[in-house]
């Protein structure tokens, strides 16, 4: 492994999509809201070139306060003693939702083409190129976020990397002790 570990070429593997996802729903700004905060977690590479790699994340999400909907992600993943920056951003626009990982697909990340938010998930297509999947982070409780990352294989989605979150809970603020 070269001494700058990056994620890019991963994500750029397991991130896009570009099938027609449903309508914006009203609780699109509900779920953008129940996953701000402090994120930690495991995650696994598992499949193509690097499959067995295991990482871990640490990532801030803050709703967008603008007239839009949606969120924005900052913090890292790290492997090890190597770390890669991590940020996202991710906005409706129209029907849909639009947005880049990292410097977008311009440069060494990728951009946003499509989106869903459901009650609990949000399912979101991403493309690098002639590189198709999609990333669909869920709520399995207040607590906890899991993420499968995917991309597509012919007519098939292959799961790439998986990942599960925790709330930092140490970050939240409590109040004031008596």
């Amino acid at each position: 492994m070269s001494a700058r570990f990056s994620f890019v070429p991963l994500a750029a593997l397991a991130l896009s999509a570009t099938a027609a996802f449903a309508p914006v729903q009203a609780s699109d700004r509900q779920f953008f809201d129940s996953i701000e905060g402090q994120w930690q977690g495991p995650g696994e590479i598992v499949a193509g070139k690097y499959k067995g790699t295991k990482f871990v994340c640490n990532l801030a999400g803050d709703s967008l306060t603008s007239k839009s909907e949606g969120i924005t992600l900052d913090g890292n993943c790290r492997v090890g003693v190597f770390s890669q920056k991590m940020s996202a951003t991710i906005t409706r626009k129209g029907k849909t939702y639009t947005g880049q990982f990292l410097d977008g697909a311009k440069g060494e990340g990728l951009d946003v083409v499509s989106g869903r938010v459901e009650r609990d998930n949000v399912v979101i297509g991403i493309n690098r190129k002639a590189l198709d999947g999609a990333m669909v982070a869920r709520l399995t409780n207040p607590e906890t976020m899991n993420i499968t990352i995917s991309v597509k294989v012919g007519e098939t989605m292959v799961p790439v990397i998986g990942m599960t979150l925790k709330r930092d809970l140490d970050q939240i603020a409590t109040g004031s002790v008596r």
